[in-house]
């Protein structure tokens, strides 16, 4: 329920403005204001399945939290004096709205919390009520639990007002970059067009040997199948942004052979071994997305092969983390002893039709798009993507949020060698996605 400040003045109960028993619960709920806002923390945890330290993170917030429940009080004391007029009030409750949205809960989850939050204090002040010692009318009983309602629901505002801005900021913002990844993606596939009909011109003239009639055919038939699946990922894609609940999942270990399988013939050509290790973690992901992703660093490690070197692979490896604020996510590494990336163009690793060797090896076909490609599929889904810099090679990373909550409790802390270092100098500041 959204109420208007503005309103609450022609609402006021006038005839029970002096009410004794206003000021004897507004006093009993001052004085017991840091135990109703840990009976608040208790009974949240409880429903949304939080540790208690996610609920209120830090201890400043919880120590200011009672403040909504002083400025409750002020009202039930004297609703003249709107909640919302009480600027540290609303500071807060705006702070919770921010809290909220950072920990991803939904608009129904917020809205079950303040009526926890009214039925607790509800709750009290029924207790109460009777050691108080004043005269009382019915009316004014009931005008004080009216004050109550009012008090709560305009803080419900403050704190739903903002946590909404938030949600449709995150919207607008995922839609821009959804425009933009569809343009990219657009992009690659007139590309792959251009070199089917191309090498179909090309044979369409007749004037080349039975082997140069063969390079051009399997040229046809290899982007045919390159442009089939970034049309099948595109779709599944869309259907992961309106609902990841209604996207095709499918277990990690299948989903990484799949693209192995995809890969192989490139792999071979190139002379480089893909290394899928047999304890990848078996948890669901979004086949689209994760396919998507994992083809193209798969993709560009065969192409930045490093021909100087014997032995030539890229491993893929996978673990389910718990992030700093506490939320469960699948982390995936492909890892190869390629040509690396020079130093100075590393900042601009995840920037649209960027390519690190274009002027070394110009012979190396490519769009620059692959990993912007990446970027903005993780981002999407609200994961992360970025690199780290080796002596023999790159390590490229994506994250995805864990889609079984259940699994959260039981999730391990990430292995060092997945957390990001977001202070490395090798870190690529555009590829660490905040």
């Amino acid at each position: 329920m959204i109420i208007a400040p503005d309103l609450l003045a022609a609402d006021a109960d006038t005839p029970f403005d002096n009410c004794k028993l206003a000021k004897g619960l507004a006093d009993r709920m001052r004085a017991s204001s840091e135990d109703l806002t840990h009976r608040w923390l208790d009974r949240i945890s409880a429903r949304v399945r939080l540790d208690p330290n996610r609920i209120f993170p830090t201890d400043a917030l919880l120590d200011h939290v009672p403040m909504l429940i002083l400025g409750i009080a002020d009202y039930i004391e004297n609703p003249l004096k709107v909640v919302l007029s009480e600027v540290p009030v609303v500071a807060k409750a705006m702070e919770l709205g921010e809290l909220r949205f950072s920990q991803g809960f939904d608009e129904y989850e917020l809205l079950k919390e303040y009526e926890i939050f009214g039925g607790i204090l509800f709750s009290f002040l029924s207790r109460v009520v009777d050691e108080i010692d004043e005269p009382c009318t019915r009316g004014e009983l009931l005008a004080c639990a009216h004050r109550l309602f009012m008090a709560v629901a305009l803080i419900q505002q403050a704190t739903l007002t903002h946590y909404l801005s938030r949600v449709k900021g995150r919207l607008n913002e995922r839609d821009q970059r959804l425009r933009g990844f569809n343009r990219a993606l657009s992009h690659e596939l007139r590309n792959l067009i251009g070199t089917i009909s191309g090498a179909a011109e090309i044979l369409e003239l007749g004037t080349f040997s039975a082997e140069q009639q063969r390079t051009m055919t399997a040229m046809i038939v290899r982007n045919s199948a390159n442009m089939k699946v970034t049309l099948e990922n595109l779709v599944e894609l869309s259907r992961v942004d309106e609902d990841a609940r209604q996207s095709r999942h499918i277990a990690l270990p299948q989903a990484a052979a799949e693209v192995a399988r995809q890969l192989r013939e490139s792999a071979r050509a190139h002379g480089v071994e893909i290394r899928l290790p047999a304890d990848l973690p078996s948890i669901d992901v979004s086949a689209a997305a994760f396919e998507l992703c994992l083809s193209n660093l798969i993709a560009n490690a065969i192409k930045y092969a490093d021909q100087s070197k014997d032995k030539r692979w890229v491993e893929v490896r996978a673990a389910v983390a718990v992030s700093d604020d506490g939320t469960t996510e699948t982390v995936i590494e492909v890892r190869d002893n390629g040509i690396g990336v020079p130093e100075p163009k590393r900042a601009e690793l995840f920037g649209r039709f960027f390519r690190a060797h274009e002027d070394s090896y110009s012979e190396i076909e490519g769009t620059g798009l692959g990993l912007s490609i990446v970027r903005d599929t993780v981002t999407a889904l609200g994961g992360r993507a970025w690199a780290d810099f080796h002596d023999d090679g790159t390590a490229f990373f994506f994250t995805m949020p864990h889609r079984r909550a259940e699994d959260d409790a039981t999730a391990p802390r990430p292995p060092e060698s997945f957390a990001p270092a977001t202070e490395s100098a090798d870190r690529t500041a555009e590829g660490s996605l905040r």
